[in-house]
C-alpha cells in the first residue's frame, strides 16, 4: 500500500466518528486506531513496507500521552467509549463547573454511545476540582473525566 493511500485512510479515520479501521490488501495489512484526539497508525506488513515513515510517529504518540501528572483527588472515569458532552443539549448550561459542589448521584455529563445518551453521575460527594475532557471530545473506557476533591 503506498503512502498516499495510507495518509488518505488516516485522514478519513480522523474526520469520521469511527475509532478503528483495518484493511488487508494482498500480503499487507494496515490497522488505524484513533485514541482521544490523536490518530495512531499501526502497520503490519512484509519487510518492504515496514520501513514506512509513519511507524516512528506511532511510537512517539503514546510516550507523549504518558507524561501528564496524575490529578490529586477522586477520579471519575468513563464507563464506556463514546463522545463526552458537558450539557444535555448544545444550548443548555453545563451540568457542573470547576469549584461546584456535587452530591453522589448528581449528573456530571453525558456520554453518547451508539446514538444513546448515557448520563454519568457523581459516585462521590465533593467539589469538582478539575474537568479533564473537552466538550464534544471522544472518550475511551476508563479514561479520567473529572477530579472530585
Amino acid at each position: 500500500m503506498d503512502l498516499r493511500k495510507l495518509k488518505t485512510l488516516i485522514d478519513l479515520v480522523a474526520e469520521s466518528g469511527i475509532a478503528e479501521l483495518e484493511i488487508t490488501e494482498g500480503e499487507g495489512k494496515v490497522r488505524i486506531v484513533k485514541f482521544s484526539q490523536t490518530v495512531q497508525p499501526v502497520a503490519y506488513a512484509p519487510a518492504p513496507m515496514a520501513a514506512a515513515p509513519a511507524a516512528p510517529v506511532a511510537e512517539a504518540a503514546p510516550a507523549a500521552a504518558a507524561t501528564p501528572a496524575a490529578p490529586v483527588g477522586h477520579t471519575v472515569k468513563s464507563p464506556m467509549v463514546g463522545t463526552f458532552y458537558r450539557a444535555s443539549n448544545p444550548g443548555a448550561a453545563a451540568f457542573v463547573q470547576v469549584g461546584q459542589a456535587v452530591k453522589e448521584g448528581e449528573p456530571l455529563c453525558i456520554i453518547e454511545a451508539m446514538k444513546l445518551l448515557n448520563e454519568i453521575e457523581a459516585d462521590k460527594t465533593g467539589v469538582i476540582q478539575e474537568i479533564l475532557v473537552e466538550n464534544g471530545e471522544p472518550v475511551e473506557y476508563g479514561q479520567p473525566l473529572f477530579v472530585i476533591a
